[in-house]
This record gives C-alpha cells, structure tokens and sequence, in this order.
C-alpha cells in the first residue's frame, strides 16, 4: 500500500503540514549526504506535531527532537490502550497494547482520543496553530465502534510543523482502471475470497490489493493462494499447495 491517508479538513493546504514519509525521506537523503533535496523540511527550532502512532510516528518524533525541535507533541484519535494484551484480544491475535518506542523516551508528549478539526495559518498560508477536540469510541456489540466528540473540550495548540504519520489507504489505482477494475468500499480492489479473482476474467488481486495495509506475512499467504487459482485457472488443477481453513477470524 502506498496511497497515503491525507486530513481533509480546513487548512489542510497550509505550508507546514507535511506527509510523514516525505519528512523521513528527505532526513534519510540528508544523513546520506545528498545536498539536492529541493525545498527543505526541517524540525529545527520549531514545535511539531505528529498526528498518528505507530512506527513511522515514533520515527517522526525521533528525527524531530534529533533535529532540535522546540517541542513534539503525538496525537492519536485511538483511545490509550493498556500495557498488558486486552482480554478479548488472546493469543495468537495480534494485541493492541500501549507500546512505548526509544522516541517516545526521548521527549515527546502523546495525547489519546483526540482529533485534529483544523489547520490554523497566518496571512503568508504558513501554519502556526491546530484546533482539536476530544474523542471517545462507542462499541456495540457486533458492530464497529463508533466514534463520538465531546462537547466542550475544544483546544487550540501551537506548532509549526505537523507530520501526518497516519498510515495508508491502500494501493495505487492507475493499473486497475486502466484494467476496468472494480473497487471495494475501502478502495482497495474487489476480489473474490474463493479465489483471488477480479471481475475481468484472468485477472487475480492479493495481499494489500485485496485487503488495503497490511503486513508482509500476508502479503506472502494470499499470493501463495493466488498462485494456485491461477494455475488452475490456466491448466485446469493444481498441486499448489493451500492453506486450508487455519485463518484466524477477524476482530
């Protein structure tokens, strides 16, 4: 997946909210000693904001403070999950527990259930502030958890930097319509489970085509699975190997 997930909100187009890779990017050329980085994006005396856990946030807030930024601030819009495995996540599910990175020692200041309602800019489009608001998540069972604002608890903050460290949509789109790929509603492109096939006959999607950002290992069980439907597909069977019904269920 490389689509990267924007905030469309008021003041998005504001010179200082930048995407998080494009960040990390340039200070990985810049480290390399590569002097042509076009215009410069820079933590350096300024205070940041990074909006989004996970690694490449932990690796927005390490580079920022290397950088010398007057102050770094996290926020995630999830609420602040425990340090042990929660009870209705067990074993071998992947467990959203509180995970504390070498970065987030290092100085930065994380805030749970907040989000990010608009940019703030001066006269020139350059940021210089944020409006948030506190959230909390209402779960009903057998449904996704909502989210829910709280009334009363907007804030504005200071910054001169926003990273957005927010994870990725899904894949890039330009082959599939090229192809008359259909998509799902989550954008990625639609596929049967049985067999990994597209709507056009012969054309078979698998790993974040089919089921947006995800991890590698998944990656490498769907297109061993794909590979065998496109062999029989192609020569009418297959002693491709798969995997059976093992799958774990999602939660």
């Amino acid at each position: 997946a490389t689509v990267r997930r924007n905030l469309p909100i008021k003041g998005a187009e504001l010179k200082g909210v930048v995407q998080a890779m494009d960040f990390l990017k340039q200070n990985n050329k810049r480290v390399d000693g590569i002097t042509d980085l076009g215009e410069e994006i820079k933590a350096t005396n300024k205070d940041v904001i990074v909006i989004g856990g996970g690694d490449t946030g932990s690796d927005c807030i390490g580079t920022s403070i290397r950088h010398g930024a007057t102050s770094v601030s996290n926020f995630e819009i999830m609420s602040k999950a425990t340090p042990e495995r929660p009870a209705d996540q067990p074993w071998p599910f992947w467990p959203m527990r509180l995970r504390t990175s070498s970065s987030h020692k290092e100085g930065a200041e994380r805030f749970f259930s907040i989000s990010t309602k608009e940019f703030v800019g001066d006269k020139d489009g350059n940021l210089k502030g944020l409006i948030t608001s506190e959230v909390e998540w209402i779960k009903t069972p057998g449904q996704r958890p909502s989210l829910k604002e709280v009334p009363g608890t907007e804030k504005e903050w200071k910054c001169d930097l926003v990273l957005l460290a927010m994870g990725f949509t899904g894949s890039e789109m330009t082959v599939a319509q090229q192809l008359g790929l259909e998509a799902d509603p989550r954008t990625n492109i639609k596929a049967s489970a049985k067999n990994y096939m597209t709507n056009v006959p012969g054309i078979f999607v698998a790993g974040d085509q089919r089921r947006g950002q995800s991890l590698i290992v998944w990656a490498i069980s769907e297109g061993r699975q794909a590979a065998h439907h496109v062999d029989v597909y192609l020569t009418g069977s297959s002693t491709l190997p798969l995997k059976g019904e093992g799958d774990l269920p999602r939660v």
